[in-house]
């Protein structure tokens, strides 16, 4: 009796790891589909509270139906996204032109400086010979990069991706829209995939997820839009650099701001260089030397930086995912140690996920008891 009670434990042990292995397989086989849906869910979370907000809108008392607000929800989604976009590319654009017209100014200095490392190449590596020429030299490795034969296959590759984005793009608006006309569609796709005996517990940390991870994407982007405001304010009313670079550069640094630690630093870098370049190549911006500028410019972006540190943040990740400074802090370096920029970026998102589902099925652990108090307190019947 006891023997074919330890087979039929192996047996049931092995049906939940081949079940395992398959959706492992199937996951990975399909993971350009995945990612498809994972998108238009975070859209979806984005855009909920704005459907939330068009309901109220009544029409002879009557709200608009679910499928025209969903509508209205994406093209408001997109449309902030299009404005983004013609907000950065003019900006980036010109600031290219202006180096561009810099160094054509400053040709002649630049091919002296070219001539000095030259020499200093030959001095510190005798064997290239006394004819090395670095510029010749880089000449033709650009030029067999860019060789005319490879021209059909980068454009194939072009258009191929062209393609593929036009695609995933339509992918992504069509779930979106299911997925935000339906709030519960989500959740009871994966209800459909778990035992009866969980299904409705799966079901309410599917909301419970759904709600902490809306707050913090919806916190994301005040988060953003707070850093281009201090920032565009900023570079406009004190540096001077003209309303639409200073606004342009900002939205750049906010975009970056979404990398936790690394971003602020490499948009603040950035930010500094766009401003000298403007300063330096087209004469815009406060009227002092060049070093001073770089300085004030550096110093309204450390400012905003801890604006956002110190207020931003905190009451984002208190009110969103309801985790202490500590325990994000040790979450993103590890999930910085573990996948780079990639991992720092999904390193909260995936931790809030984490966190609701350990309150809610393993909630008899003790770490968890310590670490993760009541996900939501008005859940806590539902609690293991």
């Amino acid at each position: 009796m006891e023997k074919e009670r330890s087979v039929d434990r192996l047996a049931r042990y092995i049906i939940i790891l081949g079940a395992i292995a398959l959706v492992a397989v199937t996951c990975y086989y399909f993971s350009s589909v995945l990612a498809y849906i994972l998108l238009a869910f975070v859209v979806s979370l984005i855009g909920q509270p704005v459907l939330h907000l068009l309901r109220r809108i009544k029409i002879k008392g009557k709200p608009a139906p679910d499928a025209v607000l969903s509508i209205i929800t994406l093209v408001i989604i997109f449309a902030l996204l299009f404005l983004l976009v013609i907000q950065v590319v003019p900006v980036v654009t010109n600031i290219v032109g202006e180096a561009s017209s810099m160094n054509a100014q400053d040709s002649s200095g630049h091919y002296n400086l070219l001539d000095e490392v030259n020499g200093w190449i030959i001095q510190v590596l005798p064997w290239v010979g006394e004819d090395f020429d670095g510029v010749q030299l880089l000449i033709q490795k650009i030029s067999e990069v860019l060789d005319l034969s490879n021209i059909s296959g980068i454009l194939g590759s072009v258009a191929s991706a062209v393609a593929g984005i036009a695609v995933g793009l339509f992918s992504v608006i069509f779930i979106s829209f299911f997925f935000i006309k339906d709030d519960t569609l989500f959740g009871r796709i994966i209800g459909a995939l778990v035992p009866d005996a969980i299904e409705e517990r799966v079901k309410k940390t599917i909301l419970d997820i759904e709600r902490l991870l809306s707050r913090y994407f919806v916190g994301l982007i005040i988060e953003i839009l707070g850093v281009v405001v201090l920032n565009g304010l900023g570079l406009w009313l004190i540096a001077r650099v003209g309303f639409n670079y200073a606004f342009g550069i900002a939205f750049i640094a906010g975009l970056l701001n979404i990398i936790p630690y690394v971003g602020p630093l490499i948009g603040e870098v950035i930010g500094v260089v766009l401003c000298v370049i403007l300063k330096y190549g087209a004469g815009i911006g406060l009227g002092v030397n060049i070093w001073l500028f770089a300085l004030i410019v550096l110093c309204i972006m450390l400012a905003t930086q801890l604006v956002d540190a110190f207020i931003y943040q905190p009451l984002i990740y208190s009110t969103s995912i309801k985790a202490s400074p500590l325990e994000i802090f040790v979450v993103l370096l590890i999930a910085g140690h573990i996948g780079g920029v990639v991992g720092m970026l999904i390193a909260i998102p995936t931790y809030t996920v984490i966190r609701v589902i350990a309150s809610r099925f393993f909630y008899d652990f003790k770490p968890v008891k310590r670490l993760i108090p009541n996900v939501e307190n008005e859940n806590t019947d539902t609690l293991i």
